[in-house]
């Protein structure tokens, strides 16, 4: 066997190896391709373990929940049981959206000391802030710092039970106060050390910023990415990744600068032909072109 792997160095043989079967000799080094469960969200709660099967079948090894209640789980499944769902299929939740609404609000932390559990008994490493409803959202810089304080609070929560905790953005957060955004104050205002952000990468575009002006004045700040593509005629809606307007190719050119560790595959409208063959299509395109 060392006479035989000598042979095809020197020959020159395992390099044009290689070349014929990139994805064979660097599947090790490549992410994992995650998806945002609210992709699926018409047939999810009526076929948990259906659908979970499908995503796996589909490619995905990583997902991002959405939709659990404290009273009723994951649509009727205990965190317990959607856990087994998930590892009968070699998928691990790596982060989960949960609503922070009330704890904005108010700051009661019952459904907060739920989440954590669950995130715990999914392994998972990020708790997310998925959405902030428009009554709790900023109309001034102050309001937006208001907002900041109490993502820290509640991170520091998270970080004193082994979690991390991030902000995924929609596009609402880069409405203009005097010469700055909302988003800008929560990226300056919130703990470094404590609170990352998950980017969803439509949402920038569609506000008409700049993912890579974002990531260059902002380094290492976004660790998780939602990827989503814009229709090439419709702005309002996706397109299968690699079918839309977003350069991709530039965006995971830069992920380094990013701070990305994982990403997830979100489609919310424009599903063609149906929701599984599209995140198939988008699932294809990304291995084979993004990562």
């Amino acid at each position: 066997m060392i006479k035989r792997r000598q042979f095809l160095i020197s020959g020159g043989l395992a390099i044009g190896a290689l070349a014929i079967a990139p994805s064979l000799a660097f599947a090790s080094k490549k992410r994992a391709i995650g998806i945002q469960l609210w992709t699926l969200r018409d047939s999810l709660p009526n076929d948990v373990k259906g659908v979970l099967a499908q995503v796996a079948n589909a490619g995905f090894t990583e997902v991002e929940t959405f939709g659990y209640s404290p009273t009723n789980g994951f649509f009727g499944t205990s965190a317990k049981d959607f856990q087994s769902i998930l590892k009968d299929n070699g998928l691990k939740a790596t982060s989960n959206h949960f609503d922070f609404n009330g704890y904005i609000k108010d700051g009661k932390t019952d459904n907060l000391n739920s989440y954590i559990e669950t995130a715990h008994i999914l392994g998972s490493e990020y708790i997310t802030i998925p959405y902030v409803i428009q009554e709790l959202r900023g109309k001034s810089i102050d309001d937006y710092k208001k907002l900041a304080a109490a993502v820290n609070k509640v991170a520091e929560i998270c970080h004193s039970n082994g979690l991390k905790l991030a902000y995924h953005n929609h596009d609402f957060e880069f409405i203009k106060f005097e010469n700055t955004t909302g988003y800008e104050v929560l990226l300056n205002e919130t703990d470094k050390n404590l609170v990352d952000f998950e980017m969803d990468l439509y949402w920038v575009v569609r506000a008409g910023y700049d993912p890579l002006q974002l990531f260059k004045e902002h380094p290492g700040r976004f660790k998780m990415w939602h990827v989503k593509d814009m229709d090439k005629v419709n702005p309002e809606l996706n397109a299968a990744i690699g079918q839309g307007t977003i350069d991709f190719k530039a965006i995971f050119a830069k992920a380094k600068q990013s701070g990305m560790e994982r990403f997830f595959l979100e489609h919310e409208s424009n599903y063609l032909p149906n929701p599984i063959e599209c995140i198939k299509t988008s699932f294809d395109y990304i291995n084979t072109n993004l990562i």
